[in-house]
């Protein structure tokens, strides 16, 4: 935790795959921060989403979507949709994972992630999510085609995944 009572990113070894809903996530880490919890004493909703944002932007950047790419294209991806299930509370000072994958692209307009957020200290999972996104004007906001260099990450991201999912069910 930072001085602010923020969350912090920590570095541990993530959990092994079969802990996972699916093969081979993404992962980010954080440390439960002061500032992260509510009156109830646990995490509020609203850090969950905030987890899930930073762990999409670090997911995306290094194949070829970062905010750099968003800005010379003059579109960026806009959620449109959030499902979140909560099943379990976090506390101040717990490390968490939180995975995500990219689930689909539809080459044009949309796409898809879903995120499990697990305490690695007892493997339970906390949050499991998704949620959908659609390509944007970054000047008007109104929806446009995904450009190709984000049709190419997708694809990317999509591909670290299901190639996986194909090894284990042949």
């Amino acid at each position: 935790m930072d001085r602010k009572g923020e969350a912090t990113e920590v570095k541990t070894k993530p959990l092994q795959a079969q802990t996972w809903d699916r093969p081979n996530p993404y992962v980010h880490e954080v440390c439960v921060g002061q500032t992260d919890t509510d009156r109830l004493g646990h995490a509020n909703n609203t850090a969950y989403l905030k987890w899930m944002e930073a762990a999409s932007w670090q997911h995306i950047e290094p194949i070829g979507m970062d905010w750099a790419a968003h800005e010379l294209s003059g579109k960026a991806m806009a959620i449109t949709r959030t499902e979140i299930d909560y099943l379990a509370a976090c506390y101040e000072g717990e490390v968490l994972q939180v995975a995500t994958w990219i689930t689909a692209c539809d080459g044009r307009l949309s796409s898809e992630r879903a995120f499990q957020i697990i305490r690695p200290s007892d493997g339970k999972t906390l949050v499991r999510a998704v949620c959908r996104y659609a390509c944007i004007d970054l000047k008007s906001g109104r929806p446009v085609r995904m450009p190709e260099s984000f049709c190419a990450a997708h694809a990317i991201a999509l591909r670290q995944w299901q190639d996986d999912v194909e090894r284990v069910s042949d």
